[in-house]
């Protein structure tokens, strides 16, 4: 079964596709989020709460964020 995502998911993972071995920021109104790995991560490294947000299809991902 393939995943489908939000559109904002889409374009954050073709990004991220393009960079793979960086943590990519990415800007949601007034915050830089992080998803996926790179939010479990930064959510250490930083100390910074992990949440989770809609992914689409029911699917929830880690994500973390810093204003």
């Amino acid at each position: 079964m393939t995943a489908t995502y939000t559109p904002m998911m889409e374009q954050y993972r073709e990004i991220k596709g393009r960079h793979p071995q960086e943590i990519l920021f990415f800007r949601l109104g007034d915050f830089y989020e992080m998803f996926f790995a790179d939010a479990e991560i930064a959510s250490r490294e930083l100390e910074i709460t992990l949440t989770a947000r809609d992914g689409g299809g029911g699917m929830r991902v880690p994500m973390c964020g810093v204003p």
